[in-house]
């Protein structure tokens, strides 16, 4: 559409400055042509807009021109208003900013679309932490923001889930991701990225010296091979399971991260035979939560593991109840 497009062209350059004709055809998917009609239109609805050609020439509105339109569509208010998820904003002290923003936002909207962007608000709740996932500690993220927006290195004392004592690191910082409702610093460290927990951050303190991250690595790139990492992490065992087909969405719901495929119909109709991926052998275990729901098939190791934790579950309260006679 002609007039979203020479809109979308007048935003970027009240924003960019001065912008190459090419880049803007290669943002808006149009041809270089198509970009000179579009500044000439704009040109002719009184836009005072102009063309450079030459090596370091591009397109440029007239110094000092600024337009207060903002060109959003329905969709797009809706969009904006369900940014407004509780957790992140607050730990980042970003609550009360988000809140005037998108006050603003909403004085600029278009008359029509107020309402449902209002609507938004009472309609959409999002709440990224997971089911069940405890309480978290409290995060202060201060000096990690600091650092990554300083470009600064950061020196961090950290504690690993194994480990009693903390660890002194000194690391590059890209900058923070909120995972299902848990803050990570993404950081190289010996030019390797590395995650850190930032509820496992006993102390952090930045440093003089500038950040120095790996050429042309930004944030996301560097989240995408540690977020790969830790998905594709290879299991320590293949464990086949049986489930009353009653207490499969349970099944499902306790335990479908791990599955390493679909589950399939055994063919006698009560169960569902499915596979799981499993870091060791002990971590059976946990499946004794379902009772005799839950039949673990295959392997023989796994299968003996959890007939040693019945027997043991079984002898401590037998020999409770012969302490109690």
């Amino acid at each position: 559409m002609k007039s979203d497009r020479l809109l979308s062209i007048l935003l970027l350059l009240q924003t960019r400055g001065r912008v190459p004709a090419h880049e803007l055809a290669g943002r808006l998917e149009v041809s270089v042509r198509t970009i000179y009609r579009d500044v000439e239109s704009l040109s002719a609805a009184g836009v005072p807009v102009y063309a450079e050609r030459g090596r370091y020439g591009g397109i440029e509105l007239l110094a000092g021109f600024r337009t207060d339109v903002t060109g959003l569509t329905a969709d797009e208010s809706r969009a904006l208003f369900v940014l407004a998820a509780q957790g992140a904003h607050a730990a980042l002290g970003l609550d009360s900013a988000l809140g005037s923003a998108l006050r603003k936002v909403m004085a600029a909207l278009p008359a029509p679309h107020r309402p449902a962007a209002e609507e938004v608000s009472r309609r959409i709740l999002v709440d990224a932490t997971r089911w069940k996932s405890g309480p978290l500690l409290p995060v202060d993220l201060g000096v990690l923001q600091d650092a990554v927006f300083s470009d600064r290195r950061l020196r961090l004392r950290y504690r690993h889930g194994g480990d009693a004592e903390p660890r002194t690191y000194t690391v590059d910082p890209y900058g923070l991701v909120a995972k299902a409702g848990v803050w990570y610093l993404v950081a190289d460290r010996r030019g390797a990225p590395r995650l850190f927990r930032a509820d496992r951050v006993r102390s952090a303190r930045v440093l003089e010296d500038p950040v120095r991250r790996r050429p042309g690595v930004g944030l996301a790139d560097a989240w995408e091979v540690l977020r790969r990492r830790v998905e594709e992490r290879p299991g320590g065992l293949d464990v086949t399971v049986r489930v009353r087909r009653e207490r499969l969405d349970m099944f499902l719901r306790l335990y479908g991260s791990s599955l390493t495929g679909h589950p399939e119909d055994d063919g006698e109709g009560e169960w569902v035979t499915a596979r799981l991926s499993c870091p060791a052998v002990g971590a059976v275990r946990q499946l004794l939560g379902l009772s005799d729901q839950v039949e673990v098939v295959a392997p023989p190791e796994a299968r003996a593991e959890l007939l040693a934790a019945a027997a043991s579950v079984t002898g401590l309260y037998e020999r409770g109840a012969g302490q109690g006679a």
